[in-house]
């Protein structure tokens, strides 16, 4: 049942169209993030900031696969997995500078993306909590008849927590339609892997609960949709959850308040990690193809630039929400039909 690096279904990489919107997707992402970075540094956004710059073959390579229906939970480094499901980035920018143009109104911030028209369920900003949520979601898909999946991200520190090892028995336990992906960045906050878990090849935790498990190498985006398609494919007909390893490895620190390189890790260790830039390995692959030229990356880039410039720009015109917007979405109406509806429309 265990598999450690699953072959790679690259029968796609030779499509030049779709490399074309993977590409596009992780440039958007890296440029975004950077974006996020100077605009945090200039005091436009507040509170904790987690960037994604480095992982974004995992985000690129799960969601490129789902289908509008299928949902998404994860973790407060969201930013990227937002922008890869669909979210506009003057959404994203807005909810980052607090304003009521973002997604959450302004009021969820950088670890709180949510969008449910998109199946985004959030952005948690505690560790390990949403893991029995993606598991709900799961249950309340089999229980309603669908073939929906959720695939529900996670840092590696979270493979620690109760709440994984209680969500995880119940998928294995009820064959839920899950696919748990660890973004095995090796670093919780400062500390290592090695320093943290008694077993390093994580993955092998699903053995516990019964479940498919294997290990992808998260710097390549075909590794990654190889072993996620895999995992889709076993929920969405057979209604059997997986757990995935994706190793990956974040260039730049914990959070804004955390150096790049920090104490815990060395220059050299970040120089080595960076030689398999996600980005910079789909770029090569398209050259070797003859599916990308220099012009076409260079047009490419600024566009995207002048995206992001523009969510710059929007959020910054953005309004803050007024001080009554303290008292809203406090409660729930219950007397209201809408607390009926399901979590999304089918």
């Amino acid at each position: 049942m265990a598999k450690k690096k699953p072959e790679s279904k690259n029968s796609d990489n030779s499509d030049a169209e779709l490399n074309r919107e993977l590409l596009h997707s992780m440039l958007l992402q890296r440029r975004f993030e950077e974006r996020t970075a100077e605009a945090y540094a200039l005091g436009k956004i507040g509170g904790f900031c987690h960037l994604y710059i480095g992982q974004e073959a995992v985000s690129t390579g799960s969601i490129s696969l789902l289908r509008p229906d299928d949902y998404i939970i994860t973790t407060y480094r969201d930013h990227g997995q937002a922008l890869a499901r669909g979210m506009t980035p003057r959404a994203v920018m807005s909810e980052l500078f607090g304003r009521v143009d973002g997604c959450a109104h302004g009021k969820g911030g950088s670890m709180h993306m949510f969008d449910k028209s998109l199946g985004f369920l959030g952005g948690h900003g505690i560790v390990g909590a949403h893991v029995p949520l993606g598991t709900g979601v799961g249950f309340a898909i089999k229980y309603r008849g669908g073939d929906q999946v959720c695939v529900c991200f996670m840092g590696e520190s979270v493979v620690n927590t109760g709440a994984f090892h209680e969500a995880l028995n119940m998928a294995g336990l009820w064959k839920l339609p899950v696919v748990y992906v660890i973004e095995n960045n090796r670093y919780g906050m400062g500390t290592s892997l090695e320093r943290a878990s008694a077993i390093h090849d994580i993955y092998e935790r699903g053995a516990a609960y019964n479940m498919p498990r294997a290990q992808c190498d998260g710097q390549d985006v075909f590794a990654v949709r190889a072993a996620v398609q895999e995992a889709i494919d076993r929920a969405r007909t057979e209604s059997t959850p997986t757990l995935l390893e994706v190793r990956t490895y974040r260039f730049m620190g914990h959070s804004m308040s955390d150096a790049v390189s920090g104490t815990y890790r060395s220059k050299a260790e970040l120089d080595e990690y960076m030689k398999r830039d996600p980005i910079a390995l789909l770029r090569m692959h398209m050259h070797e193809q003859n599916q990308l030229t220099d012009e076409d990356l260079q047009k490419m880039d600024e566009e995207i630039k002048a995206v992001c410039q523009d969510a710059w720009d929007f959020a910054d015109a953005s309004p803050e929400p007024p001080l009554e917007a303290l008292y809203e979405d406090v409660y729930v109406d219950t007397t209201s039909d809408a607390i009926t509806e399901p979590v999304a429309a089918n």
